[in-house]
C-alpha cells in the first residue's frame, strides 16, 4: 500500500532494527514510575480533564515520559484497558520504534513532531486495530522533550479534530510545566538565601539554575557541577568528594523539594600539604603522560608511530613532536592518484630538515608500504607515521610500523570523560576569548559518546560559536551537534567496554540487530535493553 512519507520512513527504521510486522509486543524492561515527577504533576489535571471529555467513548489517553516510558493512562471502559495490556501499553513499559514499530508514542518521540497513525499504517500487526494521534511535550524553558501525549481508539474511529484537541492539551501541560519550573526556582532561591551567608561554600543546583556564594565561586569549577549532581542522586547528609581541581571536600547535601533542586555546603578537608582550588596550569589536548611522551620523542628526534581512532588528534600530536621544527605532511590516501609519484615526493621531502609526517598508513597499498619501509632503512630522516588503531595494521603496513622507535597510542575521547570540560574550554579559546560554557553545556558535552573524538567535539563547539559569538554557550547552543539532546549519567568503565563491543558489532553487522545479537550470543531483547541502558544509537 502507499504510505505517507513520515510513515514510510518510520517503517524503514523499524525494519533496520530487525523488526517484522509479525513481531510480538513483549512486556520488556518495565520500570517503576516516579509518581512525583514534574511531568506527572503538571499533566495529571490535564489528563483528568481529557478523560472527562472522552468519557463514554472507546478512546483512551496515554502519557509517556522523556524516555518514552508510559507513566499514565486514562480510559473509561474495561475493554480499553484489556486492549492496552494486550500490546503492553502499561505503566513502566518503554515504547520505542526499534521494539514497537510505527505508533503514536514511539514515532513522535523519534521525530519530535506530532504524528497520526491509523490502522494499517502501524508497522506491527498487533497494533493495526488502533487509530491514534501523538504529540511531543516540550519543556518551555529547556526546549528538551519532556514526554509524549497520545490519544488512541479503535481503527476506523479516527477524527480530524483529534490533532487540534490533543495539541491544546499538550499546550496546557507545557504551560503547567513552566509554572512549576518558576515555583521550583523560587523555592531554590529561598533555600539558598537562607544559608548563603554561612562561612562555607554554598551552591544550589536546579534543573536550569545555579546559585553560588563567593566561597563557592572560588572553590567550585563548573566541571564539578556534574560530580555534585551525581552525588545528590544517591546521597543525603554528609559525604566526601574530590573536586576536579584535586581538592578533597566534605559535602552536605540537602534536597530543597521533590523537584526544585539540591543545596550543597562544601568545606575543604584539611591536609598536611597546601591545597589549591584550581589546576596550577592549563592542560593541553592530550593526557599529561601522553603529552610528555610526544615531547620526549621530539627532544630525542626519535621516529614515532602515533595511532588512534579518527579525530583523536594524531596530526596535532605529530606537531607536538615536531615542536618548532618544520613539518612536511603527506596523506596516504593520495597514493591512489599515482603511487610512484607519491613515493618520489616523499623521498624528496626526506632530504629536507624537519619532521616528515605520513598520515593514514593503514591505507597504504602493499607496494607503497614496502617502498616507504625501504626509504626508512636508507635515510636518517625524521619520521612520524600516523595510523588508525594498531589492530587495523596488517602485512606490509604492520612491518612498516615496526620500524618506528616509539609507539604512542592516543586514547579515544570517551575514555577521557573527566577531561571533557577542560578540553572543551581549550578548544573553545580558538573561537574567541569572550565565549564561556555554562554548567548545563558542560554536562551535556560530558554525556556524549564522541565517536568522532576531539574533531567532533571541536565541530560541535565551532557550530555553537557560530550561533553565539560572545557570552555564555548554553546546553541549547551545543545541543544541535549532540547525538543525545539531554545529559545522562556517565558510563562506568565496565559499561564503556560493553558499549564499545556493542557498537563494533553493530557496525560489523551493518546495523542489523538480529545478526548482532546472534554474534554477541545474546537474545535480541537483551541487546535492545543494553542499547537503551548504554544509550547506543
Amino acid at each position: 500500500m502507499d504510505l505517507r512519507t513520515e510513515i514510510a520512513q518510520s517503517w524503514r527504521r523499524a525494519e533496520l532494527s530487525g523488526l517484522s510486522p509479525a513481531s510480538s509486543v513483549e512486556r520488556l524492561n518495565v520500570a517503576d514510575v516516579d509518581r512525583r515527577s514534574r511531568l506527572l504533576r503538571a499533566a495529571s489535571p490535564v489528563l483528568d480533564e481529557l478523560a472527562r471529555q472522552l468519557a463514554g467513548t472507546r478512546f483512551c489517553v496515554v502519557l509517556a515520559d522523556d524516555e518514552c516510558r508510559i507513566v499514565a493512562r486514562r480510559f473509561s471502559e474495561r475493554s480499553v484497558e484489556l486492549a492496552l495490556e494486550n500490546i503492553s501499553a502499561v505503566p513502566g513499559c518503554q515504547f520505542l520504534e526499534e521494539r514497537t514499530g510505527t505508533n503514536s508514542l514511539a514515532t513522535p518521540f523519534e521525530t519530535r513532531r506530532g504524528v497520526s497513525v491509523d490502522g494499517d499504517e502501524h508497522f506491527l500487526e498487533a497494533m493495526k486495530q488502533f487509530t491514534c494521534y501523538g504529540h511531543p511535550v516540550v519543556h518551555p524553558t529547556t526546549r528538551r522533550i519532556a514526554g509524549v501525549l497520545d490519544i488512541t481508539g479503535p481503527a476506523g474511529d479516527g477524527n480530524p479534530l483529534l490533532g487540534p484537541f490533543l495539541r491544546r492539551a499538550v499546550a496546557d501541560i507545557e504551560r503547567r510545566l513552566l509554572d512549576g519550573a518558576k515555583l521550583a526556582e523560587q523555592q531554590l532561591l529561598a533555600a539558598f538565601q537562607s544559608v548563603q551567608h554561612r562561612a562555607c561554600a554554598v551552591l544550589a543546583l536546579g534543573q536550569d539554575v545555579v546559585l553560588a556564594n563567593t566561597a563557592a565561586t572560588e572553590l567550585v569549577d563548573t566541571a564539578d557541577h556534574r560530580l555534585l549532581r551525581e552525588l545528590g542522586r544517591t546521597h543525603r547528609g554528609l559525604g566526601r568528594l574530590r573536586l576536579s581541581s584535586g581538592t578533597p571536600v566534605e559535602v552536605r547535601v540537602e534536597a530543597v523539594s521533590a523537584s526544585a533542586g539540591l543545596l550543597f555546603e562544601l568545606a575543604p578537608v584539611r591536609t598536611s600539604s597546601p591545597v589549591v582550588s584550581r589546576p596550577p596550569a592549563e592542560r593541553g589536548l592530550f593526557p599529561a603522560q601522553i603529552d610528555e611522551r610526544l615531547r620526549g620523542a621530539g627532544r630525542a628526534r626519535r621516529r614515532v608511530l602515533i595511532s588512534g581512532e579518527p579525530g583523536s588528534g594524531r596530526t596535532t600530536a605529530a606537531r607536538v613532536v615536531a615542536g618548532d621544527q618544520p613539518v612536511h605532511e603527506f596523506d596516504a590516501s593520495d597514493v591512489v592518484a599515482g603511487e610512484a609519484e607519491w613515493c618520489t615526493r616523499v623521498a624528496a621531502a626526506a632530504s629536507r630538515p624537519g619532521l616528515l609526517v605520513i598520515d593514514g598508513i593503514q591505507l597504504l597499498p602493499p607496494l607503497a608500504a614496502v617502498r616507504l619501509a625501504r626509504l626508512l632503512d636508507t635515510t636518517t630522516a625524521w619520521f612520524a607515521l600516523l595510523s588508525g588503531p594498531p589492530s587495523e595494521l596488517h602485512g606490509e603496513q604492520a612491518t612498516l610500523a615496526a620500524r618506528m622507535h616509539r609507539r604512542i597510542e592516543l586514547p579515544p575521547l570517551r575514555e577521557r570523560r573527566d577531561e571533557i570540560p577542560a578540553l572543551a574550554r581549550t578548544l573553545l579559546r580558538g573561537f574567541g576569548d569572550s565565549l564561556r560554557l555554562t554548567p548545563g553545556a558542560l554536562e551535556l558535552l560530558g554525556s556524549q559518546q564522541w565517536p568522532g573524538n576531539l574533531r567532533e567535539l571541536a565541530g560541535v563547539l565551532a557550530g555553537a560559536a557560530d550561533r553565539r559569538s560572545a557570552g555564555d554557550l548554553t546546553a541549547e547552543d551545543v545541543a544541535p551537534g549532540c547525538t543525545e539532546t539531554a545529559p545522562g549519567a556517565a558510563l562506568s568503565g565496565w559499561e564503556q567496554a560493553e558499549y564499545d563491543v556493542i557498537v563494533r558489532t553493530l557496525r560489523a553487522c551493518e546495523g542489523n540487530k538480529v545478526r548482532a545479537a546472534k554474534q554477541l550470543g545474546i537474545s535480541r531483547s537483551t541487546l535492545y535493553n543494553r542499547m537503551r541502558a548504554l544509550r547506543v544509537r
